[in-house]
């Protein structure tokens, strides 16, 4: 890379990566918002999981966009750092507006950088593995054009899955996509909701209980990578000893390159309520 170009890599709070995992590779994270009765929050920096879920008992809040002048400063100080670069990973524009909020902001900074905003057509750590392969991809001295190409191509060989005790949470949402209708609550249906090409929820089989849905989603995930290399990520609402617990299932299966459990971020979960059990696979390179 020519010495004079200098690249960030920005990210929403969706990606479920670990603050440990964002400092490592130096990547910027901008807060969805969690909107309250009577109080609006910055998603993981000013309301933890814990929190989230104790508010659930008593009320559902709204998600929101990040708040455009979140964006607005970071790009500043980033333009200010000298960056001439900037690949910005967004969720899913099937799910949220941000990548087009986003794409709206970007142009305001064409003078001064060069920002490729990027749909993931994902959310969690399907958008946080994404991420990572933009990070890596700079890391190994390819131009930001690469990394991004590198992230879209991997994400075509991604499978991200989940499952949750009610749809409750996702039809007042208003997130239910094309999950709607598959459901019979008194014969406890559970749908195995996927993230399709297009990055909206459908769904990908049924199964009767939560327990057999769980099995569904492991036979999901062998069925489609056999053992083929893969990288994997289990996410989970609340239930961290079913994901570890998923996870050595899992590892029984499949060819497992690099793994890691992770907690849906507190505006994810605003959709999914506690219980969520989730499955993030890509082909490893």
């Amino acid at each position: 890379m020519a010495e004079e170009s200098k690249t960030a890599i920005v990210t929403d709070s969706s990606c479920d990566l670990s603050d440990e995992q964002l400092e490592a590779h130096h990547i910027h994270m901008i807060s969805l918002r969690i909107v309250c009765q009577n109080a609006e929050y910055r998603d993981r920096r000013e309301l933890s999981e814990d929190e989230l879920y104790e508010l659930l008992k008593t009320e559902l809040p709204k998600t929101s966009l990040p708040l455009p002048e979140d964006v607005a400063t970071l790009y500043d100080s980033l333009a200010a750092d000298g960056v001439t670069d900037v690949v910005h990973v967004s969720i899913s524009s099937g799910l949220s507006g941000t990548y087009n909020m986003v794409r709206m902001i970007a142009e305001d900074y064409r003078d001064r950088m060069n920002i490729r905003v990027v749909d993931s057509k994902s959310l969690s750590t399907g958008l946080g593995s994404m991420v990572l392969m933009v990070a890596e991809s700079l890391e190994a001295g390819d131009d930001p054009d690469t990394a991004v190409e590198k992230a879209t191509a991997m994400r075509k060989t991604q499978l991200g899955m989940f499952v949750i005790r009610t749809l409750e949470y996702l039809r007042k949402g208003g997130r239910i996509g094309l999950v709607e209708g598959v459901v019979g609550s008194l014969l406890q249906i559970k749908p195995i909701i996927y993230i399709n090409d297009d990055g909206v929820y459908q769904t990908l089989a049924k199964a009767r209980g939560y327990k057999t849905a769980v099995e569904t989603m492991i036979h999901e995930a062998i069925k489609r990578f056999g053992q083929v290399k893969i990288n994997l990520t289990v996410v989970h609402g609340q239930a961290f000893e079913d994901a570890q617990a998923l996870m050595d299932r899992l590892k029984q299966s499949l060819n497992i390159a690099r793994s890691f459990i992770r907690p849906v971020s507190p505006v994810l979960a605003i959709h999914t309520g506690p219980g969520l059990l989730g499955v993030v696979a890509e082909k490893a390179e």
